[in-house]
């Protein structure tokens, strides 16, 4: 534009020029060896434009034809380095899609056209074809070239890094990760991979330091750095719970006022302040996250504040937490579990019950199943409860990456990633249901065992399944027992085993088998159901 504007200005300017000239006549006379020339001025003026333009020609086309070898030399290096760049797009494209042939191809036609040390790509296509062709050992080669240029040297760090992790060199891959974090601390791998490994190794101090740099490079928000600040303050002071004591303190009260929500940081701020001996702000703060989420863990250090309560001492605690969050199944489980304790076993059945209302569950049946046994020892009961809770949802548990751990930690044992551990119920492989299957289809049931075979082979899985079998708990009452036999014949169509033949199998089996064998077959005391009942509701098998 400005070049344009400038060729119409001058070009204004020649024309003002002549106009002046011709508006002015004159003669210019010039004596050149005794010979006198008169011409006009505009004639003048033309023939010196018209000799200027002459001479600009003639030196552009002397220039030109100098300059000829170099700009077509140039003109031919110009079109293989678009070649060579052609080459190299398409053997980056190659090996991001896994063509390990194109992505080969491409690196040698490419090598002919460019040079490494102007395009450092080349070095990076042919170490993504090493790792296509599975030749690690020439890729780790060409990493380690790439880290001796510093226009590559990240890149080559994180291709080294890449493959110590392959190898599973922790300490390796360690190396390089903080050695590129060093060079650019905002590379966000760097600095997780940093993180994780400084967390595994509790350098907890350098931990959140690096935090603080990821923070102030705006690799994370606010949210994600106070959170992770949390997590690892809370490491710290479960680390350091008892050889440093006020140092254990103060990281976990940080990390619980960063993460009201982690339990973990809660508890252990908790368990330090009752252990210094200021009952009132440690029950205040575990009070303060278990109206947000209620958690055994929380409970449990709630009721155990003080070494030297009673059991009953623990109850009351326990109801003041129920008080606290009503209608919760972690409430009443902890009424139940204190009660139990306290040998107050109707208390501690009735809050049993009530959760499992609200949340039937394993850990519910089987504290229901201990409170049985303790208070009246029927074991047709107990046998009831354990079934429910086989059957019945597994309880949460702290879980990372298909991990179940009793206790937190900060770091996934798999992955190593950092804040990995949930509190949620486990994940478990969900089959077809009962109604779904084909009865038809299934292998028979074995006499007296009750459990399925096929081929030879015994497919029951444990003794709790069997006598579940066995039994044919079809109500969900414990006052109802199984039925052991009948005499009225079965039913065409119906898919279960004659009584009769299950008792005379079981009589065999029973002959040829140990005690032991024999008490694990061994019925429920109570009657079961009556005859009428028994006609109302016809009799099927269930798998679990």
């Amino acid at each position: 534009m400005i070049r344009t504007l400038l060729f119409l200005i001058l070009v204004f300017a020649l024309g003002v020029g002549f106009s002046w000239l011709a508006d002015r006549p004159g003669v210019l006379i010039m004596t050149i060896a005794g010979m006198r020339y008169e011409v006009t001025v505009m004639v003048a003026a033309v023939a010196a434009a018209a000799l200027v333009a002459t001479i600009m020609i003639s030196w552009w086309l002397l220039k030109a034809v100098w300059n000829s070898p170099r700009s077509v030399g140039r003109y031919f290096r110009a079109r293989k380095r678009d070649r060579g760049y052609q080459s190299l797009s398409t053997g980056m494209i190659a090996a991001g899609a896994g063509d390990t042939g194109l992505a080969r191809r491409m690196t040698t036609q490419a090598s002919k056209l460019l040079s490494s040390d102007q395009e450092p790509l080349l070095v990076l296509l042919d170490a993504q074809s090493s790792l296509l062709e599975g030749d690690h050992e020439k890729a780790r080669k060409k990493f380690e070239a790439m880290v001796d240029d510093p226009e590559t040297r990240v890149l080559g760090l994180r291709g080294l890094f890449l493959e110590a992790q392959r190898l599973s060199e922790n300490d390796v891959a360690r190396h390089y990760a903080e050695r590129a974090a060093e060079i650019a601390p905002h590379l966000q791998w760097a600095s997780n991979a940093t993180l994780e490994f400084k967390t595994a190794q509790g350098e907890w101090d350098a931990a959140l330091a690096l935090v603080e740099t990821q923070r102030s490079t705006r690799q994370i928000d606010k949210a994600d750095a106070d959170r992770r600040r949390a997590v690892l303050l809370t490491a710290k002071a479960m680390d350091e719970f008892d050889r440093d004591q006020a140092g254990s303190r103060k990281a976990a009260q940080e990390a619980a006022k960063l993460a009201p929500d982690l339990v973990p940081a809660a508890v252990t701020a908790s368990r330090a302040l009752f252990r210094d001996g200021d009952m009132r702000r440690g029950s205040k703060l575990l009070e303060a996250i278990w109206k947000k989420t209620p958690h055994p863990e929380i409970a449990e250090a709630f009721v155990r504040a003080r070494p030297g309560d009673s059991a009953h001492d623990r109850l009351k605690r326990a109801e003041r937490l129920a008080s606290i969050k009503q209608n919760s199944a972690e409430s009443l489980l902890a009424v139940a579990r204190s009660a139990y304790e306290a040998t107050e076993y109707d208390r501690a059945r009735e809050a049993a019950e009530g959760a499992l209302r609200l949340e039937p569950r394993e850990g519910a049946y089987l504290l229901l199943a201990d409170i049985e046994e303790a208070q009246t020892g029927d074991q047709g009961r107990i046998r009831f409860w354990l079934s429910k809770a086989v059957r019945a949802a597994r309880d949460p548990a702290w879980t990372a990456d298909g991990i179940v751990s009793d206790k937190w930690a900060p770091l996934s044992p798999v992955t190593g990633r950092l804040d990995a551990f949930e509190w949620r119920v486990p994940v478990e492989q969900v089959g077809p249901a009962i109604d779904e299957l084909d009865i038809d289809k299934l292998p028979a049931l074995a006499p007296a065992t009750g459990s399925f075979i096929g081929d030879g082979e015994q497919k029951g899985a444990s003794t709790v399944d069997a006598e579940i079998l066995a039994d044919d708990i079809e109500d969900d009452s414990p006052d109802k027992a199984p039925v052991t036999e009948a005499d009225e014949p079965v039913k065409p169509g119906e898919n279960a085993v004659p009584p009769a033949a299950l008792k005379a199998e079981a009589q065999d089996q029973k002959e040829g088998d140990s005690g032991d064998e024999a008490a694990l077959r061994k019925l429920p005391d109570d009657p079961g159901p009556s005859a009428e009942e028994a006609e109302e509701k016809p009799k099927r098998f269930r798998l679990f």
